[in-house]
């Protein structure tokens, strides 16, 4: 890991830790550290010692202030033609890679999210912001698009608050984002390592295949009708596996369980 490098990768004790460090641009993403966040993903998705996935920003100022507006104006002057057309290219889009990681994903909200920062908050499964922290998506007052926040929002709090948010791009703060469920969890500032890192430890210590599955059964089964939904088979399925067994036995003998992740 080179602290230089944009993006830092870590794996420890089965948590994928991917940190976006470019601080001076408040950890907004050009478009190499796109690349490289989308590769990250990917690697962490299918790496069988990876069982939860911690996504966060370097310092206090910014979890990610989304795509670097210097980077799209700078193509501009080029002549490069911006993507227009959301989910095509030869990229894999960035927030779809990390929503299809299927295993445990956490957001660490170091300070703000917004933009493209707060897509990729709303990408994962568990957002534990510190108190200083505001989302938004303020692309209305940009002339962009937020195409991903526009199409996750309203699935995640009642259609009119998206709606509100989305047309004004208001910024809320952490404690108005914990009100309508964006945020799981609120801490102060120098308790947000250590709760995630407690949290991601208790996620591990689960039944990873039984996690997986719940995954892929959620974000796959996502709108669907309940007897669709039902019928969906999808994941791992943990009733076959090893861990199945250590687990009836672990508890039989009351002792914490063994995992094998098969």
């Amino acid at each position: 890991m080179n602290e230089q490098d944009n993006v830092l990768y870590e794996v420890a004790d089965r948590v994928a830790t991917i940190t976006i460090n470019r601080p001076d641009r408040r950890n907004a993403f050009d478009p190499p550290t796109r690349r490289e966040l989308i590769a990250r993903f990917a690697e962490a998705a299918a790496d069988p010692d990876v069982w939860c996935l911690v996504l966060t920003g370097s310092g206090t100022k910014a979890f990610s202030a989304g795509g670097d507006l210097r980077s799209f104006d700078d193509a501009a002057k080029a002549g490069r033609r911006y993507q227009e057309t959301p989910m095509e290219g030869a990229e894999r889009n960035l927030f779809e890679t990390l929503l299809e990681v299927y295993k445990p994903t956490i957001a660490a909200l170091n300070g703000p999210a917004v933009a493209g920062g707060c897509e990729l908050a709303l990408a994962c499964d568990i957002r534990i912001a510190a108190k200083h922290t505001v989302l938004g998506l303020p692309e209305s007052k940009r002339g962009m698009g937020a195409n991903f926040g526009s199409v996750i929002l309203p699935r995640l709090v009642p259609r009119a608050i998206a709606f509100d948010l989305l047309y004004t791009g208001r910024y809320i703060d952490a404690e108005e984002a914990a009100r309508w469920g964006l945020v799981n969890r609120v801490v102060e500032s120098d308790e947000l390592a250590e709760t995630v890192r407690a949290y991601a430890a208790e996620l591990v210590g689960n039944a990873p295949l039984t996690l997986r599955r719940y995954k892929e059964m959620m974000v796959k089964g996502w709108g669907q009708p309940v007897p669709s939904a039902l019928r969906l088979n999808v994941g791992p399925n943990p009733y076959l596996s090893e861990d199945r067994r250590e687990g009836a036995a672990a508890f039989l003998e009351k002792r914490p369980p063994v995992w094998q992740g098969r």
